[in-house]
């Protein structure tokens, strides 16, 4: 004989599973909404597949679609689509200017703390000093960005501290005090550009700029020392020039004027020499012709000369032979002595 179930409700040979598929299904018939209802569901979920399938890239941003976690895409600014639950999009602002401090660090409240493990460097002529600086850049490459290096911000702030330790161990500490902050500056971005660029890090290095420059504050107040110091030596260098400036414009202008007014009495004395001498000749060549004429006019004009200087009485011959002669030794003598004391001798 065949082997037949028995039912343990007492229900015949029924198999008790079906029944309760029955009964589940006559309950979710009863749960099924209306149409109506049924639309408005459709409806809502087409909404919130739309919106998981639109996206919006913003102006300064670029947008890198993923599917599965691979980049098959990047779109520029506007609104875009994607496939819902299968692809993402990450937006990183690349014309954004993003900042790192390197040597000291800044809180939301505006205070700084001091990093010494970053900011002490060693010079090339063997003195340490506290460096401060900011490094500004932008994203060149989104793709390489994001995924090409590990922590990107931490590498550009490790590169950068590397690059400036590097080129101030080639500069001197008076440098990197004064006039050579420049230099350091592009000298720093030019290594760390070439730094980022070898690790593929997608970035643009718009600035490096040096914050604060000082010696540590255990040997501060000796460099202000040698610092005041060295503007007073500059400061006399520039004095000292300055006088050098002034005099010498002076003593080339009066040698100009010397030199000039020594050609002119040189040319002049030339001229009346050349002139006495012409004189002379025309006067010789008339002598010979001449000269009893030429001998009485030489005579009279060396009296005219020579008495135009002294003092003088004029007698007839007649009246002047009844006359003795008279020196004036006395005269002459209260004359000489006036004379030396105009002078200023005894």
């Amino acid at each position: 004989m065949a082997w037949e179930p028995k039912d343990p409700w007492g229900r015949g040979s029924e198999d008790p599973l079906d029944e309760v598929l029955k009964k589940a299904q006559e309950q979710w018939r009863r749960m099924m909404p209306g149409r109506g209802l049924k639309l408005v569901i459709w409806i809502i979920v087409a909404l919130v597949i739309l919106s998981q399938a639109v996206f919006k890239v913003e102006p300064d941003e670029e947008g890198l679609v993923k599917r599965f976690g691979q980049i098959v895409r990047t779109v520029g600014p506007g609104p875009h689509l994607k496939i819902p639950l299968i692809e993402s999009v990450v937006t990183p602002k690349v014309e954004k200017l993003h900042r790192v401090e390197i040597g000291f660090r800044t809180d939301l409240r505006g205070r700084t703390r001091y990093i010494p493990q970053e900011a002490l460097m060693l010079t090339g002529d063997m003195n340490i000093l506290s460096v401060e600086f900011i490094v500004q850049y932008k994203i060149k490459n989104a793709k390489d960005y994001l995924y090409n290096v590990f922590d990107i911000v931490g590498t550009i702030r490790k590169s950068a501290e590397a690059a400036m330790r590097e080129v101030i161990g080639r500069s001197k500490i008076d440098e990197a005090l004064t006039e050579g902050k420049a230099e350091i500056q592009q000298n720093t971005q030019t290594l760390l550009q070439n730094i980022l660029d070898a690790y593929g890090g997608g970035v643009q290095i718009a600035t490096v700029q040096l914050q604060d420059v000082n010696p540590p504050e255990q040997v501060a107040e000796a460099f202000k020392d040698v610092a005041s110091a060295k503007e007073d030596r500059e400061k006399l260098i520039n004095e000292a020039h300055g006088y050098r400036n002034d005099i010498l414009p002076k003593a080339r202008g009066q040698a100009a004027q010397d030199i000039n007014q020594a050609k002119a009495y040189a040319q002049a004395r030339i001229a009346k020499a050349q002139g006495e001498a012409n004189r002379f000749l025309a006067t010789l060549k008339e002598y010979r012709q001449a000269k009893d004429v030429i001998e009485k006019r030489v005579y009279i004009e060396t009296m005219e000369d020579i008495l135009s200087k002294v003092d003088k009485i004029i007698l007839d011959s007649k009246a002047a032979g009844n006359l003795l002669p008279y020196l004036p030794l006395e005269r002459l003598h209260t004359r000489q002595t006036m004379g030396d004391r105009t002078k200023g001798r005894p």
